[in-house]
């Protein structure tokens, strides 16, 4: 075996799956605070760019234009937990999530009214030069963006487990009404983690489009956060890293080294039948919860 090039692309999997951790962050801050799985996640990622790019095809810098579409889609997070998920507490699980499918397709739709259809490439002023490391190519944008998903998921991690906030969006997590009779202010916390859903999703919105450029499969990016939330668990924020880890690195290698044997396009769907096989050893994951029910 090529051990340089067989670390070369388990480096450039898990570089890539740093960035599949912080898509599937998105998701757990909202199925943390509120139990909702947000099927939207993936239309506000594209949301994001799409109003990113357009709004500095107008000539405007690039970090206003960065601090402006922030400002929207922090705004677009509280108007979504306001409007949609406020007016629905205590429904069955089934009907939020549908709900949020429904607003899914207001989001793509809104999106493509507001900014158009058409295909945008993003540059964020870096250069994909790879570079070398021990006879090792790495790709310099994939460095780039795992830091800055790195730091992003680290700071979310350290505002969980050390700040009151956080703690609060902990107890909340655990039992609604538990934490509501200590007077933890249950609307306020939802609000604060749908309006940091917005946040994650232009930063993964900026990222995956300068990558994929700005386009309707972004949307589906987003999807291969499924198996990692099925590997790390849906309320662990150390789950969506370790779990986004596995799943970069699993599709890198089945790629390389099964998609000759089995057949091309590997990488679409490995990473989910890794998530089923999983599901039939450890269905909660690797850091959720066992839940004991008792008749």
């Amino acid at each position: 075996m090529d051990w340089l090039f067989f670390t070369e692309v388990l480096v450039g999997g898990l570089l890539a799956g740093v960035m599949y951790s912080l898509v599937a962050l998105g998701f757990v801050l909202i199925y943390k605070a509120s139990g909702v799985f947000n099927f939207a996640q993936g239309a506000m990622v594209l949301f994001a760019a799409l109003t990113f790019v357009s709004i500095q095809a107008m000539g405007v810098p690039f970090w206003l234009t960065f601090f402006i579409t922030l400002v929207i889609m922090v705004a677009l997070g509280l108007a979504i937990e306001r409007v949609v998920l406020r007016p629905m507490v205590n429904q069955p699980p089934i009907s939020l999530f549908m709900a949020t499918i429904g607003l899914a397709f207001f989001l793509e739709g809104l999106a493509q009214m507001l900014w158009g259809a058409d295909v945008h490439g993003l540059n964020l002023g870096f250069n994909d030069e790879p570079f070398d490391v021990g006879g090792v190519f790495i790709s310099s944008f994939d460095v780039f963006a795992a830091a800055i998903c790195a730091v992003l998921v680290g700071s979310l991690a350290l505002f969980f487990n050390k700040t009151r906030l956080g703690r609060a969006l902990r107890a909340v997590a655990d039992d609604h009404q538990a934490a509501m009779s200590v007077g933890i202010p249950l609307k306020q916390i939802w609000a604060i983690v749908w309006g940091v859903a917005g946040f994650v999703a232009l930063v993964c919105g900026l990222l995956w489009g300068s990558r994929l450029g700005v386009q309707f499969a972004l949307t589906l990016v987003v999807l291969k956060a499924l198996p990692v939330l099925i590997l790390g668990g849906f309320t662990s924020v150390p789950g969506a890293i370790i779990g986004g880890l596995i799943i970069g690195a699993g599709e890198k290698l089945a790629e390389v080294y099964l998609g000759p044997i089995l057949s091309g396009g590997i990488e679409n769907w490995f990473p989910y039948v890794l998530a089923l096989l999983f599901l039939l050893v450890r269905p909660e994951g690797l850091f959720g919860e066992k839940h004991i029910e008792r008749v």
